[in-house]
């Protein structure tokens, strides 16, 4: 307590969390520059000075685009699209049980199933979806099935994280209200928790196949089929007006796709 007359001078911190801070951002500066003199270190900066001119003299040689080769592109893309559908679908299929695994609410164990559910998802969100199309590539072969499980893979944990949060977050009362009832857990499932999380549900799957759409564009480039085979191939061989046309296909896609996932999402939501 200050005595009579006592001037109180008001701080924004305690001596010590002041100290902690600076703390802080000496540490955090002192990291940035370790990192940068590292990666300074292992960098040929002749090629980085030189960058714009070689981007410039690509971006010429991309004008202008060879329209003709776009008849070409509706079966790869086609194959794309069909990638991030079915892989989309079948990581919905596989996030859901997985999703009511991991929420504290549903789990039939906190202590075991909840842990590994939680592993399963934190797994699949961890390693991007060109590590899985090269590691399925590998073990399945090339091809459009290859692209189809590295997307499924990738998506789970995506998917179940979310879907799983909305589990938790429901409102009690209802699951109480037809638990009173006499209802088994199926029951109490289908009447009193999935009616609260389909818009989630439904949100998230649609929105996870728009980013699908993205991550297969480009899977391709490890073999996992789609309209990446075409732009890998394309660079290769150095046409630069076949990459610009596909290039423009993608964007079309991901714009008609993002259409799509709004239209849907605000149907449903």
């Amino acid at each position: 307590m200050a005595g009579d007359g006592e001037l109180l001078v008001w701080r924004r911190r305690t001596r010590a969390r002041e100290l902690l801070v600076w703390a802080g951002w000496l540490l955090g500066v002192s990291l940035f520059i370790f990192c940068w003199q590292t990666i300074a270190a292992n960098t040929t900066w002749y090629f980085v000075a030189d960058a714009p001119r070689v981007a410039a003299d690509i971006g010429d040689r991309m004008v202008p685009p060879k329209w003709s080769y776009a008849a070409k592109l509706w079966g790869p893309l086609w194959d794309t699209i069909n990638i991030a559908t079915l892989g989309t679908i079948l990581s919905v299929l596989l996030a859901t049980p997985i999703a009511f695994l991991a929420a504290t609410n549903t789990t039939p164990s906190t202590r075991f199933v909840r842990p590994l559910a939680l592993l399963i998802i934190v797994s699949s969100r961890s390693i991007n979806s060109l590590i899985w199309g090269l590691l399925l590539v590998t073990i399945i072969g090339p091809g459009v099935v290859a692209g189809i499980f590295a997307i499924t893979f990738r998506s789970i944990g995506f998917v179940a994280k979310l879907l799983y949060e909305a589990i938790e977050e429901i409102d009690q009362r209802q699951v109480e209200a037809i638990a009173a009832t006499g209802a088994n857990g199926g029951q109490v499932i289908t009447f009193a928790i999935w009616p609260q999380i389909l818009p989630a549900f439904a949100g998230t799957s649609v929105f996870r196949w728009d980013i699908n759409i993205r991550e297969s564009t480009v899977l391709g480039l490890v073999g996992a089929g789609g309209i990446g085979l075409e732009l890998q191939a394309s660079i290769n061989i150095v046409a630069w007006q076949q990459v610009s046309v596909i290039l423009l296909a993608i964007l079309s896609t991901v714009i008609v796709s993002e259409w799509v996932s709004a239209k849907v999402r605000h149907a449903v939501i």
